[in-house]
């Protein structure tokens, strides 16, 4: 099973499977190749991109994300508005400072290798780095970023039964594999969806653990919406698209106290959409931001999540932590039963998973039942079946920050539609995370983040080649 703490991470943007993931990577192989020999050893580092990761990895910046990695920074914990500074001695220089310890020559157009026509075997996000040595021997290891931050090693990949890092399931009180194992606890042991989940969290945490931990989350998205409401500019990149949320939010406090604002029985529908909207430009720059489940798709859950606090007159910070542990039990559900990943079945992975989330938790809000809830994660996911992965240039720009607002909005409408009905629904959720993923494996490649269909091909002629990811200049978050 999936854990708070694994399914939500504090992160960087653009790209969760593009930008985090590999991040992660390069800090897993640092602490991986520690245990073999001194840094001071290492003479030449190379850096092998396939699949999606190469395809797109351009305008996700996928390429400076590992080189931060090297460098000795996490995605939880860089400084966003210093990644140039920190990048500047690799171009300047053509000098690499391994974690900062030990120097050696780097030339990006020389030590990076793009392969996008290249998929290894086990998921489309792959990477390898390899190391000579002063022995003249090498060591590399071979890393899948499968979606939402979650990273895997070529043993995890080919040997997954041996994977001791994630407690059992068999070891919680309440384990589920399916909606329909999840409704039967719940209706079992009279449980919530979110008392069932932070029961199955404190069997390993503290509570109070695990609510700072949640706490810390919702603090992370309230600061990311805030931020993406008082920038403004273009986005990096070469498509020249202009930030609106900042206009938006001085348009909508405006109008706050006017009849037009008043008498419109749909406004809040304009502050879903400005904070999604805030969200997912915060990630285009390169800004912090909450993988929820993924980068692509961070804005739904904050939007739902203000929303509640915003414009229902139950909102409080133990709701808040409600809504997170019951969108994490929907979210678990469809990585493991399917896929949260882009590359791997589309954006309906991405937009699907976290509008099924951000449903499922706002109809326990609004006093939905458990069936309730998981009849709303369902219509979530049904009406984003097939959705397609096709960034314009390879950026999470057009149509990715749009399709969040559209998400966040479907996601309030399935909570109440759902709320509205006694839980019974004709398609099961298990059956809709099934067609899901088979959806995605008949999907052709071209519209999993290749950006070589849909809208990344037709959507304008004057679209320019996705930048290289070293060069995109990332204004202060």
């Amino acid at each position: 099973m999936i854990s708070v703490f694994d399914l939500f991470k504090i992160g960087i943007g653009p790209s969760s499977s593009h930008t985090v993931g590999p991040m992660v990577a390069a800090n897993l192989f640092l602490t991986s190749l520690r245990k073999q020999t001194e840094l001071t050893s290492i003479k030449s580092l190379e850096i092998e991109l396939y699949g999606s990761l190469a395809a797109t990895g351009k305008g996700h910046a996928t390429d400076t994300a590992i080189l931060l990695g090297l460098l000795g920074h996490a995605p939880s914990s860089i400084d966003t508005r210093l990644t140039n500074q920190y990048l500047s001695a690799i171009f300047s220089n053509k000098q690499l400072n391994i974690a900062g310890e030990h120097i050696i020559a780097f030339d990006t157009e020389r030590d990076i290798q793009w392969y996008g026509e290249t998929v290894l075997p086990y998921h489309p996000n792959a990477m390898t780095i390899r190391v000579s040595l002063a022995d003249d021997s090498h060591y590399q290891q071979t890393y899948y970023s499968v979606g939402g931050g979650f990273v895997i090693n070529e043993e995890d990949a080919t040997n997954p039964d041996e994977d001791h890092a994630t407690p059992t399931i068999d070891s919680l009180p309440y384990p589920f594999n399916t909606a329909a194992e999840l409704l039967e606890q719940c209706r079992q042991h009279r449980l919530s969806v979110s008392e069932l989940v932070l029961a199955n969290e404190c069997h390993y945490r503290d509570q109070p653990e695990v609510f700072a931990y949640l706490d810390s989350i919702w603090e992370s998205m309230q600061d990311c919406v805030t931020r993406g409401c008082q920038n403004s500019g273009i986005l990096p990149g070469g498509l020249d698209v202009k930030r609106r949320a900042q206009a938006l939010h001085l348009q909508l406090c405006a109008e706050k106290n006017q009849d037009i604002a008043k008498n419109d029985k749909l406004v809040a529908m304009d502050w879903i959409d400005l904070y999604a909207l805030a969200v997912n430009e915060e990630n285009a720059n390169g800004g912090n931001v909450v993988t929820a489940p993924t980068n692509g798709a961070a804005g739904i859950i904050p939007a739902v999540m203000h929303y509640y606090r915003d414009f229902l007159p139950n909102y409080s910070v133990e709701g808040a932590r409600k809504f997170l542990l019951n969108a994490t039990a929907i979210g678990s559900l469809i990585k493991q039963n399917a896929s949260i990943s882009g590359a791997e079945v589309g954006c309906q992975g991405e937009v699907g998973s976290a509008c099924a989330m951000a449903a499922s938790a706002l109809a326990e809000i609004i006093g939905g039942d458990p069936a309730q809830c998981l009849n709303a994660a369902e219509i979530g996911i049904e009406h984003n079946l097939g959705l397609t992965c096709d960034p314009v240039g390879g950026l999470v720009q057009v149509p990715c920050i749009e399709r969040n607002a559209m998400g966040a909005v479907k996601a309030v409408n399935a909570a109440r539609l759902a709320c509205r009905g006694n839980g019974q629904h004709f398609v099961s959720l298990d059956k809709v995370i099934e067609t899901m993923r088979v959806t995605g494996a008949d999907m052709l490649d071209k519209y999993k983040e290749t950006s070589r269909g849909g809208l990344a091909v037709y959507a304008d002629n004057r679209i320019p080649t996705a930048t290289h990811g070293v060069s995109v200049k990332y204004s202060q978050c």
